[in-house]
Order: structure tokens, then sequence, then C-alpha cells
């Protein structure tokens, strides 16, 4: 992505509420600086991990709500729309937000102006709807388009429901499809039926990025106008006046990334007088079919679309204005508020109204009384960056995301997954990262969970060496533990690394030091990988042999980057790991060089490129494991360049419009970046709550978290023109460190910034400015 989102941003940022340029705004109703489109456009090159875009979807949905109705274009995508597309195939109710696989959107509905024709199954495409983005509006719990054929779609939510608001032209009858085998990656079993103005239905299905997971979903709808003709579709077949059907069907995307017509499906149409426009209310549920009619009766019962337009903008802008920024550019406001929003968007709440939810074990369950089961997990994606936004800004909703973790690990005998989606294991990527989700979680006061039962099972988990209830949690455990080391694999060791360095951090917080101490002895098994003779961490086998010669660029042994991506993924020991660095530059560091050069000269080196790809030995920070590294420079004593790094990121990387992403959001992973980066915070070590600093790119703001604690960053001077920290006065005492104690972020407090043009060299250099380390305990 250029920097041609926020071209012509050079005037300072400003103070709150003193209009000295009519440049800046101040932000009364966040709600209204939301584009949902954002992400759904290609932003940066395709690396082969999903794509260039963040993937994410503009349809309607409320804050973590389980409703999500968006629109699906023929040209695949993670998150159900491609914008550089202009064909509907449909409004599905579920999604997913920001991934680099297709999953969900089960149950498409289709208006079309007409009758119907020949079987959806197989003429697909002749059903298929154009569209100019011109007509096309969406806002937070708001989604409208109108068609080339003249149709109008709008769409709004509550948390477990929606109401579909169709317009037909005139003098034509319009037609509704309901496709309940139409799910992205099809479906092993559904069925549908029609009772009087009601329909309902389930669909079997799942498969995300290839998984042999499945999982039931439902819903129930009600019509407000009489259907004056109704029937149901079977593969090939039209059938009217049937209104029950069931069927499958494969998935209905083809390599070429279009819709296809396979001849299997099934659904049911209803036709209506187009003289009025009608309303379609939906509820859905992953536990039955009565659950998605309670849900619908509770939330949404007989009010029509405008009141429930209006309610799920109200939750979205109480939700938003949990952090109110001021002074700063109307496209920096955008880029910012947008960000917010998709970070809010998941996990979402998976329990019905009453209670209820589905296990992982597929059996319903109760959610302790007041509380909710969340569903969908990015586990290695937003452990570094997403977890901590959310335990930070609603630990509420965080700590709840914690038990749900629990839940589903221990009903399956204490086993945790990677990537959870809806309620079934996928084992989709590496490593182990819900333990450092549980710990982030606890590191930041989000603590209303079973911790002591999550930390048992999280240690069960963890010394699994195989396969239990048909998944293995960690593949090649047994030589982790016996050797220190996954022979060739650099990423699954680091990973495991900093999961056992999450069970440590949660162990020592809840006073098991037993268990502390092993599993940060464990956290240290990085150190085997280190070649002295090159100064990189490789991939070693077994017999403890490294490869020659060692490219740093080469992917081999590394998860989605190469070599010198993953050098610098030891955030529990960054200490550590450049005392290592250090030892490979003994002649340089007896001529009188630090001992911190050789570090310093391969960051800078490495930040040559920001979004370099997988194939190249710079950053790659349109991918989740270069996320924290532009941080490290504080351990080295020159803080000065994280602010330059993090600086051009967020004019590069990110901006207001579609192609705001240069990589998959990840549900939320990439906007919980740049919010943090846009606040001057980052939280870099995965289990702890520390807070390093970096200069905010905006004069003001206050952050109110859902517990009560209120956060204050001042920075009158921030913009374009002064990116670099003069000072930093955290609660009115002076402070050269450019990191914050756990304390801060859990109990409250204040910052004050000077900002300036040039770099102060002096912040954050003094040894004792040093942010901590955690390295191998004595004997």
């Amino acid at each position: 992505m250029s920097r041609r989102h926020l071209v012509g941003i050079v005037v300072p940022l400003l103070l709150p509420f003193i209009p000295v340029t009519a440049h800046a705004e101040t932000v009364v109703d966040a709600s209204k600086y939301v584009n949902p489109f954002v992400g759904t456009a290609d932003g940066g090159p395709d690396f082969g991990h999903g794509g260039g875009a963040g993937m994410t979807f503009p349809g309607a949905v409320t804050p973590f709500g389980m409703m999500q109705w968006s629109p699906d274009t023929v040209r695949t995508a993670g998150g159900g729309y491609k914008y550089e597309d202009d064909r509907l195939y449909g409004f599905s109710m579920t999604h997913i937000s920001g991934p680099g696989c297709t999953g969900a959107q089960d149950f498409p509905v289709l208006p079309i102006s007409g009758v119907i024709g020949r079987s959806p199954a197989v003429d697909g495409p002749g059903y298929v709807q154009t569209f100019d983005h011109a007509n096309e509006q969406a806002s937070p719990g708001y989604y409208r388009v109108t068609t080339d054929s003249g149709v109008r779609t709008e769409l709004t939510a509550s948390t477990r429901a929606g109401v579909a608001r169709f317009t037909f032209p005139a003098g034509t009858p319009g037609t509704v499809l309901l496709d309940v085998t139409g799910s992205v990656n099809g479906v092993d079993d559904a069925e549908v039926s029609i009772d009087g103005n009601t329909v309902s239905g389930w669909a079997h299905t799942g498969g995300f990025c290839g998984a042999a997971s499945r999982y039931r979903v439902y819903f129930h709808a009600t019509f407000d106008r009489p259907i004056t003709a109704a029937g149901s579709w079977k593969d090939g077949v039209v059938q009217p006046g049937i209104t029950v059907v069931s069927g499958a069907s494969p998935s209905r995307r083809t390599n070429s990334g279009d819709i296809a017509s396979n001849g299997r499906g099934s659904g049911i149409y209803l036709q209506f007088d187009s003289d009025r426009p009608v309303q379609m209310r939906t509820g859905l549920s992953y536990v039955s079919g009565e659950g998605a009619q309670r849900n619908l009766e509770a939330e949404i019962g007989m009010k029509d679309f405008d009141t429930v337009r209006v309610d799920a903008r109200e939750a979205w802008r109480q939700r938003l204005d949990q952090i109110e920024v001021s002074g700063g550019d109307p496209d920096r406001l955008r880029t910012f508020y947008s960000a917010l929003y998709h970070v809010f968007l998941q996990p979402y709440v998976f329990d019905d109204v009453d209670g209820n939810y589905t296990g992982f074990d597929g059996k319903t369950h109760q959610v302790r009384r007041g509380h909710h089961h969340y569903a969908t997990f990015s586990g290695w994606d937003i452990y570094r960056s997403q977890t901590q936004l959310l335990a930070w800004l609603v630990p509420d909703v965080a700590a709840d995301i914690a038990q749900s973790m629990y839940e589903n690990a221990h009903v399956l005998g204490d086993v945790w997954d990677r990537w959870s989606h809806q309620n079934t294991i996928t084992g989709v990527m590496n490593g182990d990262p819900y333990h450092s989700i549980i710990a982030s979680t606890y590191a930041f006061g989000a603590d209303d969970f079973d911790a002591d039962a999550a930390l048992d099972s999280m240690v069960a988990g963890a010394e699994r060496v195989g396969e239990k209830a048909g998944y293995t949690e960690r593949p090649g455990n047994d030589q982790y533990q016996r050797l220190g080391w996954v022979p060739g694999q650099v990423s699954d060791t680091l990973e495991y690394c900093l999961a056992d360095f999450g069970i440590a951090q949660l162990a020592d917080r809840l006073g098991n030091q037993e268990q502390h101490e092993k599993f940060l002895r464990r956290s240290h098994g990085w150190q085997h990988l280190y070649n002295p003779d090159t100064g990189w961490l490789q991939p070693r086998s077994a017999e403890g042999v490294f490869g020659y010669p060692f490219d740093p660029a080469a992917t081999d042994g590394y998860v989605e980057g190469n070599g010198a991506q993953y050098h610098w993924m030891v955030f529990q020991d960054v200490r550590g790991l450049f005392d290592k660095m250090a030892g490979t530059n003994r002649m340089a560091t007896n001529t009188g060089t630090t001992r911190d050069d050789t570090v310093i000269r391969r960051l800078n080196e490495f930040f040559a490129q920001l979004n370099a790809g997988p194939h190249a030995p710079y950053a790659y920070l349109g991918n989740e494991p270069s996320l924290q590294t532009p941080w490290l420079y504080a351990w080295a004593g020159q803080p000065w360049r994280t602010q330059e790094v993090i600086d051009r990121a967020r004019f590069e990387l990110f901006g207001p419009t579609a192609d705001g992403l240069s990589g998959n959001d990840d549900l939320g992973t990439m906007s919980s970046w740049y919010v943090w980066a846009s606040l001057g915070l980052f939280p870099v070590i995965p289990g702890r709550a520390e807070l390093f600093v970096h200069g905010p790119a905006f004069a003001h703001a206050e952050i109110r978290r859902s517990s009560g604690e209120q956060f204050t960053i001042s920075a009158p001077d921030a913009g374009d023109a002064a990116p670099y920290v003069q000072a930093l006065q955290v609660d009115g005492s002076a402070t050269t460190k450019a990191w914050l104690p756990e304390s801060f972020a859990r109990d409250g407090g204040r910052l004050d910034f000077v900002m300036g043009p040039d770099p102060e060299k002096s912040f954050g250099a003094a040894p004792s400015d040093t942010p901590p380390s955690f390295g191998v305990p004595g004997p």
C-alpha cells in the first residue's frame, strides 16, 4: 500500500478542543468515522498467505455479534466479499472477519426481480446480481446496496438476529431465494421448510481452511408481507408448492474463485408483490431451531427495520466511544476507528438468549449467569495484539473468552486448539497459542474466569505427546520436551517456547512456583537453535546438526515467514537473544563498539523494507510473526528507531479506504496492531502486560475500560512533523523508560508526551531503562 491514503497530512495535530486548524477534528460519535469496507480490497502484494487484502466483510453486525449478515461476491474471499468484484452471489448470515481461508457464509439469501426460472443449483451464474459501488453504503450495524436489476437490499442486526429489508422494482413480482445448502464450503446435510410466513432450517457444514471439522447451525425467519407463491428446488428440479426440502452440496467455489454450478443443492423461494418493501426478520442459533426462534423473539420481536438499525448504531457508538481521540486529520480518524471497529467483530457470542450453547463435545451446555460463551478464535494471530487490546478495553468480554477457551479444551480432555471455528477444532496453523492468550488476559486484569482450572488444563495439554480427541496439540512434542527443540522446525520451537512462557507466567500469578519454574525453563528451548557460527536461529536436526549453508530468506522450517523474520521471535528473553548475538561479534566488541552494535545494525537492515513477504530477509508487517519486532530497539537502548519504524508503518500499510489493509486482518489482529500503534503503546511480551511506548498519532486520547479504569494520553505536538518522543511523564512523574509497568495497564493513569522533529537519543538509552527479560531461572 502506498502513502496515498494520507497524502497531505502535514499540519501538526492539535490539543483537544483547540481549533488551531480546520483540518483537525474532535470525535463526538466515533461510529461516524468507521468505514466497514476497509480491508475488502487488495491493499498489498499477494505473498501466498491468503492474498494481499484484509479479507474483511462490510455487512451488518453488532459488537461481538453472532449474526453477521453481509454480501458475498462471486469471487472468493475469506470474509466473503471482494471489493474488486461487481457480482453478488447472495447475503449470507455468518462470516469470519479477515481470514486467509474461506469459511461459514451460511444461509445466503438473494432477492431478485421476477420469478424463479431454472434451479439455482444448476444455473447459479444466471441468478448472480451485478451492482455498482456507487449504489452501495455501509456503516456500523447497517448495509445497503441497489443492484443493477433495481432491487434494494438493506441489512441490520442485533446480537443473535437481524432484519433484511428488500425493495423490489414496481410492476414485477419480487422473489427471495434462500440457499440452505449455500455455505461456502458446502454442506453434508441441510433442511429448510416453510410454514405460513415463517421459514426455518439448518445446515451441517464446516471445512474452514480444508479442515474436516463440522458444525450445525440453525435459522428461523419471518416475513411481514403475504407470500404470493412459494416452492423449493433440489438439485436440478424446481418444485412449486413443495415447502420442505433437504439435501447436500459440495463447495460452491471453483479453483478460479467463481461460484460453481455443480447441479447439487437445495433451497426455497418465496414470491411477493412489489408494491411495498418486504422485511425478513431472522434469528440464528448453533443449538436448535427453537433456540433460533427464541433469539429472534427476544432480541427483535416485532421491531421494524429502522428501530433495529438505530439500536445497532447505538451499540457501536457506546463500544467505539471507549476510546476518544482528537487532534487528527479526518482520514487518520477514519483509519483508526475503522480498525477499532474490526477489533470488536470477533470472537462473537455463541450462546443463545437462554444461555445454552453447543460445546466442542457436541453437547448442550449452559453459560454462567451473566456471562457469554464465545466462538471462533484465530489463536496463531490474535495472541500477538488483539487479545491484549480486548483484555485492556473490555476485560469482561476477554475473561469470558478465556473461560470459553478453557471449557472448549476441558470437555475434550484438556485438548487446546490453535484455530477454532464455531464449536470445532480445525488445527489450522502451528504452535500452541491459546496458552499465551489465557496468560495475557489474566495479566491485563481480566481475571474473572476459572484460572486455576485453566492452568491445570494448559499443563496437561502442553505435556501431552501424541493425539487425543482426533487432534495432536503439539506435533513433535516428544522431541521438544526431550531435546528442547523440534527438529527441523524453528517456528514450531519458538511458538512452543512462547506458549510455555505463558503457562509459566500464569502459574507464577497463581502462586504455583513448581509449574512456573518448570515451564520458564522450557520456554528457553530457543537457545538450542542459536548457531554461534552464523549468528542466526536455525533449523537443527535431532542429532544437533545445523544445516549449511544457511540462507535467512529461506522458508524451510518456518510457517508463513523465513529465518530473518523468525529470528527475533524470542520476546520472553530479548536480552538473552541480544547477548548471544553480541557473542558473534567479539572482534568488533574488543575494538570498542558496544555489544548491541550487531543487533542495531541487523535490526536496521531488517526494517529497510516493512512488508517484504516471506522470501526476502526483511520485515513482513503484513503478517503476524513480525508484528512485535519494531519495539526490540528498546532493549538495545535506541527506542527512537522504533518511533521511526512505527511512523512509517502507520503511513505505508494502513489507510481509510477499501484497500486500507496490506494483509489479512485475521479476526482483528492487524487492526488491533494499528490501534495500539496509533495510541503510542504496544504489548510486546505475550503473557505479560507491560506496555511499550513509541509516540502517539493523536494529540489527545481518552480510554475507558469497561471495568471503569481510565487512561489519558496527551501529546500536544504529535503529528507528521514531530514523530519522536522527547520526554515522557507517567502520572506526572518524568521517566526515561520506553516501557510502562504492568500496573499501568491494569490500574489506569496518564501519559504526557513531548514530541519533536528529531530523535531524542538519550530517551530509553540508559542501562536502567532496559525493559525486562525473563531468563532461565537458577538451579
